[in-house]
């Protein structure tokens, strides 16, 4: 950590407005992103962040600078967003939910997509959907931030054994849903 973040978290801390707006101005993007990956809807995710930065504020003064303030990031989100995600799936039973985003960014995103492209992501995330949220948390954590093993176990505050059996069983089904899906279309 450089000098210049380890004074903005002091100042922040120490209750400089400037200085926290600095932090969520730098961090807000990968929380959000982070959150969104883990709950799987944009609300919660949304919801999330919220929480997170109020935590954030509330508890920055306390940072002990043991490790990086991005780590204790992801070990923030990752926690409130599974909590999240537990607490909506005990509440719903799998309801329907409608996401409405800014058209343009539909068009955007999907424009420049094949169709089979599109097609594939959303297999992808329904496959992602079906694990259950520790599990997709360590996937998302390894494959698509490339922490590794260590890195997720300190985020996640768990073992690291606990972090290699999750990802074990969340790519044992992922294999089956995969090959669940190739049966189901005759390949």
């Amino acid at each position: 950590m450089d000098t210049s973040e380890r004074e903005l978290i002091i100042r922040a801390g120490a209750g400089d407005l400037r200085a926290f707006e600095s932090i969520y101005q730098r961090t807000a993007g990968f929380v959000y992103s982070l959150a969104f990956r883990v709950t799987n809807r944009k609300h919660d995710a949304e919801e999330v962040v919220q929480d997170v930065f109020l935590k954030v504020h509330k508890h920055l003064r306390n940072f002990k600078f043991e490790s990086s303030l991005k780590t204790w990031l992801y070990r923030i989100t990752v926690n409130t967003a599974l909590n999240t995600a537990k607490k909506r799936s005990r509440v719903t039973s799998r309801e329907v939910e409608e996401i409405f985003e800014d058209p343009a960014t539909v068009t955007q995103a999907y424009g420049a997509k094949g169709l089979e492209a599109e097609e594939a992501e959303k297999k992808l995330h329904g496959f992602l959907e079906q694990l259950n949220p520790d599990q997709r948390a360590c996937i998302l954590l390894r494959e698509i931030e490339a922490m590794n093993y260590q890195e997720i176990a300190e985020s996640l505050g768990i073992n690291i054994n606990t972090v290699r059996s999750r990802l074990k069983r969340a790519r044992e089904a992922l294999m089956a849903l995969g090959k669940k899906e190739v049966e189901s279309h005759g390949m």
